[in-house]
């Protein structure tokens, strides 16, 4: 393995002009998603709900994916394949709008710069009252952050998009009217053609879905004094890297943003010695090391140390 400084992308690898990896992902989400909701009805519940999760947590990391130039070289085209709604609540524009704010490390975590961020100012800290904070500490812990986590980041982000349409924001307004047109589709097709009751889809695909998604960003990030020091490592995850397309291994994508998601895993055994000395060794064992340091345990204070 190399100790060396992490080579340049260029040096890396070559980013092919189509990559077809990435190609039969999209065939494997979209026609999951299209058969899962049409034979719903076919199969147990606990199938329809464990797939239907998968499967929207797997688009989010699919969106993800397009949003650093895969698997095109046309962006148009790549923004097209993560545009359709599947999760209902965060438009695609939004998403890619945020997070390419986030990849400035040099902000990672702080609540005001980074769209991302899971830590509260002091003013915000002390503006939520005792219920607030309670919710917020209990959102810290792994736990919490699986079960009211999704419902905490959801209502929130509404709840912001909301003020900015009401306070006059016609570009946000019309992001949002796009996006509700393919909501619109996607529940007719859910509801109207397959039949599937609206608590079905909000629950076991959107809200489980979102869940998988808090689990992968629950212990991406934490505060330390240098910012290449705050974005961790989650190692000796197959099945769950699989859902990440292996952005587990966080701080080689933010070293190296535009790697595609099947080149990740061999990358990071590569040059594994030379990422955790850019990271000061934050590193876990699996998600199974994560809950069991953090399942009942908060993972960090949530307000920011810069802004106490």
């Amino acid at each position: 393995m190399s100790t060396d400084a992490l080579p340049p992308q260029s040096n890396l690898t070559a980013i092919a002009r189509v990559e077809w990896q990435t190609i039969a992902l999209v065939v494997a989400i979209y026609g999951g998603f299209l058969a899962l909701t049409w034979f719903w009805q076919s199969l147990p519940i606990v199938v329809v709900i464990g797939l239907g999760g998968w499967l929207i947590a797997w688009h989010g990391s699919l969106q993800h994916e397009v949003i650093h130039g895969h698997p095109t070289r046309n962006q148009r085209i790549n923004d097209a394949i993560g545009w359709p709604p599947l999760s209902l609540w965060l438009p695609y524009a939004i998403y890619l709008e945020g997070h390419l704010v986030h990849h400035r490390d040099e902000h990672l975590t702080d609540p005001i710069e980074d769209p991302e961020s899971s830590y509260f100012t002091r003013a915000a800290w002390e503006g939520m009252g005792k219920v607030g904070r309670k919710l917020a500490e209990w959102n810290t812990t792994l736990l919490g952050r699986l079960t009211l986590g999704p419902l905490v980041m959801i209502l929130s982000f509404l709840a912001q998009e909301l003020v900015l349409i009401v306070r006059g924001d016609r570009e946000r307004a019309r992001t949002w009217l796009s996006h509700g047109a393919g909501v619109a589709i996607v529940l007719a097709w859910v509801v109207a053609v397959c039949g599937m009751p609206l608590w079905l889809y909000l629950f076991g695909f959107v809200y489980v879905g979102a869940a998988l998604t808090r689990l992968r960003s629950y212990a991406e990030h934490r505060y330390a004094g240098h910012h290449e020091e705050r974005t961790a490592i989650v190692e000796d995850t197959p099945l769950f890297g699989l859902l990440f397309l292996y952005n587990n291994l966080h701080v080689l994508h933010h070293q190296r943003p535009g790697i595609p998601w099947y080149q990740i895993p061999a990358l990071y055994r590569r040059h594994r010695r030379a990422l955790l000395a850019i990271n000061g060794g934050l590193v876990y064992r699996g998600y199974r090391d994560v809950a069991r340091r953090f399942l009942l345990k908060p993972h960090d204070d949530p307000r920011h140390p810069q802004h106490l």
